[in-house]
């Protein structure tokens, strides 16, 4: 697939198979009607037959070549694979777009430290498991781990210790390099309700104030997550755009990880 695409990525090369989907030509015809000369044109087509493309007949003193419709059609194939695949997953792109509006938006605001300090965020969820199901994938790093970040992000730490006091981190990287969030777990009432928080530092800081409540369900268990922001930098737009977003990705995936455990 990787020489039919770089074999077609040319665009004279495209003017010939064109013409040769319509009949077998030979050089000089092709090249007259492309109007290359005719070692071009020579080069052209060998390049087109490395990857498979075209079959040269010798014919006497002239050369004419023809089109093999298989490679194009498992090309055509491969193509249509990937576009099935990229709408499959168009939601994902809707997400990119959404956060590059709001980082627009929140930059027109960001004039000073602190401008974003007291906004609030709500999010809910109906999760198809029991409370204490939901509450160990919160508590127990290696659960925390299944979910707790969005897609791009590899999660490196993770913690949330279900007792007053208790240690609250979140480290994860990119491609852009390591970031971490660290902070205190102020209630803790298994399986019901945690509320900690966990503060970014650096530049691009901000202190998030979290309040997680769960109450059981007869479809498994009503999650609502308060959010509440403070100590905001200029530098954490970025951050701030991305948070209504990035929790809704996390906890789509923790309802997946739910359900998923509950049909194994």
């Amino acid at each position: 697939m990787d020489r039919i695409a770089a074999a077609l990525g040319d665009a004279a090369r495209w003017r010939i198979v064109a013409l040769l989907a319509e009949r077998p030509r030979s050089v000089g015809e092709l090249a007259e009607l492309t109007g290359l000369r005719q070692p071009q044109t020579t080069k052209h087509l060998q390049n087109l037959a490395r990857a498979g493309l075209v079959t040269v007949f010798p014919l006497g003193q002239r050369r004419v070549y023809a089109l093999e419709a298989g490679p194009l059609a498992a090309f055509a194939d491969r193509l249509r694979e990937l576009a099935a695949e990229t709408e499959a997953h168009e939601g994902e792109r809707d997400v990119v777009a959404r956060y590059q509006a709001a980082i627009e938006a929140e930059t027109a605001v960001a004039d000073r430290d602190r401008w974003a300090d007291g906004r609030v965020f709500a999010f809910e969820r109906l999760l198809p498991a029991a409370p204490d199901v939901v509450w160990r994938h919160w508590a127990e790093p290696g659960l925390l781990a299944s979910w707790w970040a969005p897609p791009s992000l590899t999660i490196t730490d993770c913690v949330l210790e279900p007792r007053p006091g208790g240690r609250a981190v979140l480290a994860y990287r990119d491609a852009d390099g390591e970031h971490r969030a660290e902070g205190r777990v102020r209630v803790a009432d298994e399986p019901g309700r945690l509320v900690f928080d966990l503060a970014v530092r650096g530049r691009a800081s901000f202190t998030g104030h979290y309040d997680l409540g769960l109450t059981e369900n007869p479809a498994g268990t009503r999650l609502r997550l308060g959010l509440r922001i403070t100590a905001t930098t200029v530098e954490a737009v970025p951050a701030i755009a991305g948070i209504e977003a990035g929790w809704d990705q996390v906890l789509d995936q923790l309802t997946e990880v739910l359900a998923t455990e509950r049909t194994d």
